[in-house]
C-alpha cells in the first residue's frame, strides 16, 4: 500500500501540473497533504511536517540559490558572459565554434540555473550561428547540453545541493565527482550528438538574434569575467582537496573548509562580482543593487518550488515510505546507485520536473545510504542523473528548447529528449565506474 499510495500521489502531481496547469508549488504542497494523510500520518502532524520540510530545505538553499542568481545576473548585465563567449570563439576559431559554445555553456552554467542560462545564452547562440554561417543546432545543442549537465551534477545548483543535504553528502566531493561526470556527458550529448541530427536545420528566428551587443570598452576583461564566474567552484574544489589532504584539526583546513561551504563561497563570489561586474564597470551602488533585486525576483518561484519538493520529501520520510522501501531493498542485490537512478528517472518521466524528481527520490532512498554504506556523494549524482532523463513534454525545458529553436515535436524528441537521455545514461555509467574505485 505505501508504494501504491506513492504512485497515486505522483500521478496526482502529474495531473495537477500538466492537465490542471496548477502552479508547481501549490501542487507539491497539496499532494504532500494528500499523500501524508493517505500514508497514515496523523492529520495534526501533516502541516508541521510540511513546514519542517520546507524550512529545512530552504534553510540550506536560500542563500545558495539567491546568490547564484545574483552572480549570473551581474555577469549578464556587465557583458561578462559575452566576453567569455567571444574570447573562446576567437581562440577556437569558427570551424570549432561548437566546442567554444559548449565550453561557454559549461562555464556560464556553473553560476546559473538552466532556464536563466538558456535565456541568457540563446541570443548569443543565434548571433554566433548567423555570423559564423553555421547551422543553428550545431551551436544550440552543445550549449543546452552544457547547461543541463551542470544543472544536474554540479553544486551550487539547487538539485544536487538539495540532494546532498538530504543524503548528508560532502558538497566539495560531490562537486569533484560531478565535474568528472559532467565533462564526458557534455561532450557526448553536445557536439557529438549533433552529428546524428545534421539533417535538421531550423532557421534562426528573426528579431531574436540582435540582443544588446557590448562594445569592447563596456565589457570586463576575460580574466576578470572567467575568474569571477568560477570563484564558487574554485573555493568548493579547494575545500574538497583540503578535506582529503589536510589534518582535520589544522587551522588551514578549517579555514579552507569554511570558505568552501556553499553559502560562504557564493557570498564571497557575489561580493567580488558587485565590484568586478558592477562598481568597477562604472555602475553606481544603486544600479548594482537594482540588478541584484531583479535577480531575486526571477528566482522567487524557483525557491518556493524547491521548498515544496522538500515538503513532499519530509512527508515521505515521516510517513515511513522511505523506510518501507529501504526494508524492501534490504535483501536486494540491486545496487542502491542504480535504484536511485531508476526511481528518479520514473518520477522525472511522470512529473517532468528534474528538481521534483530529485528531491522526491531523496526522501525515498535516503535510508539506503546507512543500510548499504554506499557513497552519499555518488548517490547524489546517481539521483541527479536519473532526474535528467528524457525531459518529456510535461517539462518546461522541452517547450523552451522547442520554441526557441523552432522545432516540431518529433524534432524536439530527436534533439532535446535524446540530449537529456544521453546525459542521464552517461552519468549513471560514470557513477558506477567511480564507485568501483571509491566504493
Amino acid at each position: 500500500m505505501p508504494l501504491f499510495i506513492l504512485a497515486c500521489g505522483i500521478f496526482l502531481l502529474f495531473f495537477l501540473i500538466v492537465k490542471v496547469k496548477l502552479n508547481s508549488f501549490l501542487s507539491l504542497v497539496l499532494v504532500a497533504m494528500v499523500v501524508g494523510y493517505a500514508e497514515g500520518l496523523p492529520i495534526i502532524k501533516i502541516l508541521p511536517t510540511i513546514q519542517s520540510g520546507l524550512g529545512a530545505t530552504l534553510g540550506g538553499l536560500a542563500i545558495v540559490i539567491s546568490f547564484g542568481a545574483m552572480l549570473g545576473k551581474l555577469m549578464a548585465e556587465s557583458g561578462g558572459a559575452q566576453r567569455i563567449a567571444t574570447t573562446l570563439i576567437n581562440v577556437f576559431g569558427r570551424k570549432n565554434v561548437k566546442w567554444a559554445v559548449c565550453l561557454t555553456g559549461f562555464v556560464v552554467g556553473i553560476a546559473l540555473f538552466y532556464e536563466i542560462g538558456f535565456v541568457l545564452l540563446i541570443p548569443l547562440v543565434f548571433t554566433i550561428a548567423v555570423e559564423a554561417k553555421i547551422p543553428l543546432l550545431e551551436v544550440g545543442i552543445p550549449m543546452a547540453a552544457a547547461l543541463s549537465a551542470t544543472h544536474g551534477f554540479l553544486p551550487p545548483h539547487p538539485g544536487p545541493t538539495a540532494i546532498a543535504v538530504i543524503y548528508n553528502a560532502d558538497i566539495g566531493l560531490t562537486l569533484l565527482y560531478g565535474a568528472i561526470l559532467a565533462v564526458p556527458a557534455v561532450i557526448i550529448a553536445g557536439p557529438l550528438l549533433y552529428n546524428t541530427v545534421k539533417d535538421l536545420n531550423p532557421a534562426v528566428p528573426q528579431g531574436l538574434y540582435s540582443p544588446k551587443v557590448f562594445t569592447e570598452e563596456e565589457m570586463p576583461s576575460f580574466l576578470t569575467s572567467i575568474s569571477t564566474a568560477l570563484i564558487p567552484v574554485i573555493l568548493m574544489a579547494v575545500s574538497a582537496v583540503a578535506k582529503l589532504t589536510m589534518s582535520g584539526d589544522s587551522v588551514a583546513q578549517n579555514v579552507l573548509v569554511f570558505l568552501g561551504t556553499p553559502d560562504m563561497a557564493m557570498s564571497i563570489s557575489v561580493g567580488i562580482a558587485i565590484f568586478t561586474f558592477g562598481l568597477n564597470r562604472g555602475k553606481s551602488m544603486t544600479e548594482v543593487m537594482k540588478i541584484v533585486e531583479q535577480a531575486v525576483l526571477v528566482i522567487a518561484m524557483i525557491l518556493l518550488i524547491v521548498g515544496g519538493g522538500g515538503a513532499l520529501k519530509q512527508i515521505l520520510i515521516e510517513s515511513g515510505v522511505g523506510k518501507y522501501i529501504g526494508g524492501l531493498m534490504a535483501g536486494s542485490n540491486l545496487s542502491p546507485l542504480l535504484l536511485a537512478w531508476l526511481i528518479a528517472a520514473v518520477i522525472r518521466i511522470s512529473v517532468g520536473s528534474a528538481t521534483v524528481a530529485a528531491l522526491t527520490t531523496g526522501g525515498i532512498v535516503a535510508p539506503l545510504i546507512a543500510m548499504s554504506g554506499v557513497s552519499p556523494e555518488l548517490m547524489v549524482l546517481a539521483t541527479g542523473a536519473g532526474s535528467l532523463i528524457v525531459s518529456p513534454p510535461n517539462d518546461p525545458g522541452f517547450w523552451l528548447f522547442k520554441e526557441f529553436f523552432g522545432l516540431t515535436i518529433k524534432e524536439t524528441v530527436r534533439t532535446w529528449c535524446a540530449l537529456e537521455t544521453t546525459i542521464s545514461v552517461v552519468g549513471l555509467i560514470g557513477v558506477l565506474a567511480i564507485n568501483v574505485f571509491v566504493g
